[in-house]
């Protein structure tokens, strides 16, 4: 590991000598403790807001060259780019040169985009770094402390010859804290060999490739559970349509107002699906517009819906719901009411039953929809997604060793290479 130490500290020194600081571990933790605080510090330091994460792109292309890993950037295409800066999704293999290979058994895979506002690292209490140090900032959990303890893993069973490195691909992704564009362009690019013409005009690219994988570990806050999938979700707007007039007459009027509430009453007091493994399909109302003075009837106003879908095929789910929702629009004012829907998928199921795990499902969305392909997934990460988007945002040092220990058990498992010796610490 004190090759891996010299090159984190290489790659911070390219990127930004005096913001790279490494916090000072305490002994008591396993030996990677060292290498794997200065991943995720790096990592963190790093604003990569959705749409502007070249820097952090930039910085694992460093990384994994390093460490003798080749390495591809993706570019994410401009008319795709909802950003003010280049954005790239990174591609690396365990392997000094590139396989010719499209075929692994295994993709590693999480995402480098993050939530806003930026929040600076931080570690709580200052002194010493112990395994109930907490460490804290934007990203600092979703989802760099995933891409951190992956990368620490992997590399471990590297260096012990626990695993093949030909066996592995490592897939790290912009944009899924928005649209999961990242995600969707490298399916599109990687399930599109045959066709030569790109979305946009002109030639694919020569590099682009049907890769195809046996399972693939997603990276996300699951409070190193593992998880047994989660809900789906579907965005929409809907639309009322009324008629202005005096507040004193609204006889003479039509308040589009008073109709969008009424839908959202019915919306709210209806069963939209429900299933025993992932509970009640709930609707969050996020935006409310509708009216421009408080002695005038609304002529017109909206809501935007997201809405967590809880039952039916990952495919079709959302469907459903979208269908019911229509349903009762049609009931309460057809004429006044109307809708708007942006995609989405039903339920998502990941497999779990792996010896040593605790279990969980999530009511939060990933990107395991938006890889294609006929492959196995797992969704695995330290610290919880209860805090992962809020200004606390944070976990424990032994939070993101114990998922070190979990990912270097769930890689060997998918590759059917046994168990792992857990390194003696603090864990």
């Amino acid at each position: 590991m004190k090759r891996i130490s010299q090159l984190l500290l290489l790659c911070s020194a390219l990127y930004s000598p005096a913001a790279y600081a490494t916090p000072t571990p305490h002994t008591d933790g396993p030996s990677y403790r060292h290498d794997l605080l200065a991943l995720h510090k790096n990592l963190v330091d790093i604003p990569s807001l959705s749409g502007t994460e070249e820097d952090a792109a930039l910085f694992l292309q460093k990384y994994f060259r390093q460490q003798n890993y080749s390495v591809e950037l993706q570019q994410i295409p401009a008319g795709l780019n909802s950003g003010s800066t280049t954005r790239y999704n990174v591609l690396a293999w365990p392997t000094a040169k590139k396989p010719s290979s499209a075929d692994f058994k295994l993709l590693i895979t999480s995402h480098i985009d993050v939530v806003p506002p930026y929040i600076p690292y931080k570690t709580t209490p200052s002194g010493p770094i112990t395994s109930d140090t907490l460490i804290s900032g934007r990203g600092s959990v979703d989802a760099k402390a995933s891409v951190a303890a992956q990368l620490i893993a992997l590399s471990a069973l590297l260096s012990s010859e626990s695993i093949s490195p030909s066996d592995v691909m490592l897939l790290f992704v912009v944009g899924e804290e928005t649209s999961g564009i990242g995600m969707k362009e490298f399916s599109r690019r990687s399930h599109r060999s045959s066709i030569k013409l790109s979305l946009f005009g002109g030639s694919s690219s020569s590099d682009d490739k049907l890769y195809r994988f046996a399972s693939a570990i997603f990276g996300e806050p699951t409070e190193n559970k593992l998880a047994c999938g989660h809900k789906g979700i579907t965005n929409g707007v809907i639309y009322s349509q009324g008629k202005a007039g005096h507040s004193g007459y609204p006889q003479l009027g039509k308040s589009a107002n008073e109709v969008l509430v009424r839908s959202l009453h019915a919306i709210l007091n209806t069963d939209l699906g429900s299933s025993e493994r992932y509970g009640n399909t709930t609707v969050n109302i996020g935006v409310l517009e509708g009216g421009v003075a408080a002695n005038v009837i609304p002529k017109s106003a909206s809501a935007r819906l997201a809405i967590r879908v809880a039952s039916g095929s990952q495919k079709e789910g959302h469907k459903d719901v979208i269908a019911k929702i229509k349903d009762i629009l049609k009931e309460t004012d057809d004429e006044a009411l109307s809708s708007e829907w942006f995609g989405g998928y039903g339920p998502v199921q990941c497999k779990c039953e792996v010896d040593g795990f605790e279990t969980m499902v999530a009511s939060y969305g990933t990107d395991v929809p938006n890889l294609d392909g006929d492959h196995t997934s797992y969704l695995y990460g330290p610290g919880s997604i209860l805090v992962a988007h809020g200004d606390d945002e944070g976990l424990k040092v032994k939070d993101l060793e114990e998922a070190v220990e979990g990912y270097k058990k769930l890689i060997l498992h998918v590759l059917g290479e046994g168990e792992v010796v857990v390194e003696q610490g603090d864990l």
